[in-house]
């Protein structure tokens, strides 16, 4: 299992937009991909639970990836959180 924590600096924070790209990055691999928001925890694969998080602009989330190419899930999504969000 791998994780990370992220300060979202977008202003808008995590809107319909970058969660559906979060959507998208997360579905292209097998790995359970988690974000969670202080005490919720949603699938990244999902984006109306994604929205839920109500995740503004300062806040911090973090995000667990466990599976078979956790690995490279990692790298790709910590690498989408720093450029987009």
């Amino acid at each position: 299992m791998k994780s990370f924590h992220f300060v979202v600096n977008d202003e808008l924070g995590i809107h319909a937009r970058p969660a559906g790209l979060i959507v998208k990055e997360a579905k292209k691999f097998q790995s359970s991909i988690k974000i969670t928001k202080g005490e919720r925890t949603v699938l990244a694969s999902q984006l109306m639970m994604i929205m839920s998080l109500g995740v503004k602009k300062g806040e911090e989330v973090s995000v667990t990836i466990e599976g078979e190419d956790e690995n490279e899930a990692y790298t790709a999504i910590e690498s989408f959180f720093q450029n987009n969000l």
